[in-house]
């Protein structure tokens, strides 16, 4: 009786914490698109500043995407595949970007690729422009989405039998034909799911672009720049735009694990 008395006590404040973590994430996200939504969606209609800085985060994103992915497929690979020397700490440092304040990392980015910097120089001598460009919110972006990217491309081509490559192998196909008749397509759903993930990512970051380009400003920049200008009234319709926009990754990373079948689970 002693320990189905304390089971019952361990369920209520189990259920009670859940449904207050529950509560604590969801209602402020609810709360706002339920204020902000609609008027942020009629907006659209005549802010052509803030249809600007929603394209130009589209825009920015997938490019950012687009690099991760070409990019990390192949290290994401090599890091699921290959054992050598000093694997772990490479896995670490890749992994780090995910770990330091964002603030930080575009500091970081803007120490390496500033106009100061030697990078930065020389890029601006050949007509590259790093800070307060569009190429500059593609290296923020880059910087703090793509690890996550990685870590998710390895996860899936870990989950691959390395034994239907080597019978691909066999049957006299070359490693980076049996890596695309064999490994990528089996992949394929865990890759897709990390490119939305690093999209997702890209479309939400702020802190590092703030500090590497202002201007011009993605959306997350505007709404802050319309939150310090004007207050909160202002802001809000940016901001639950931009909550409505991240509902587009979250339905695509639903949808690929709705059909994903027995053989992939």
């Amino acid at each position: 009786m002693a320990d189905r008395g304390l089971y019952r006590v361990a369920s209520v404040v189990t259920a009670l914490a859940a449904s207050c973590l529950l509560l604590f994430l969801t209602a402020p996200v609810a709360e706002l698109v339920a204020t902000a939504g609609l008027r942020g969606i009629a907006q659209l209609g005549h802010d052509v500043e803030l249809r600007d800085a929603l394209v130009l985060t589209a825009i920015t994103a997938s490019a950012a995407t687009a690099l991760g992915i070409a990019g990390g497929t192949p290290l994401a690979y090599l890091l699921a595949r290959r054992a050598f020397r000093g694997r772990a700490a490479v896995a670490a440092a890749l992994d780090l970007p995910i770990l330091i304040p964002h603030p930080v990392a575009g500091i970081a980015l803007l120490l390496a690729l500033g106009r100061q910097s030697p990078v930065g120089a020389a890029l601006l001598a050949v007509g590259v422009r790093i800070t307060g460009s569009a190429t500059g919110i593609i290296c923020a972006m880059l910087f703090v989405a793509a690890p996550l990217y990685l870590s998710a491309a390895r996860e899936a081509f870990a989950r691959v039998d390395p034994r239907y490559e080597a019978v691909a192998r066999t049957l006299g196909d070359p490693a980076w034909r049996a890596f695309r008749r064999v490994t990528l397509p089996l992949a394929r759903r865990g890759l897709v799911a990390a490119a939305v993930v690093m999209w997702a990512r890209a479309i939400s970051e702020f802190g590092a672009i703030v500090i590497l380009t202002y201007n011009p400003k993605v959306a997350s920049v505007l709404s802050y720049d319309r939150f310090t200008s004007y207050g909160l009234g202002e802001a809000l319709p940016v901001a639950a735009v931009l909550v409505i926009l991240a509902l587009i990754p979250l339905i695509l990373l639903r949808a690929l694990r709705h059909d994903r079948g027995p053989a992939d689970l």
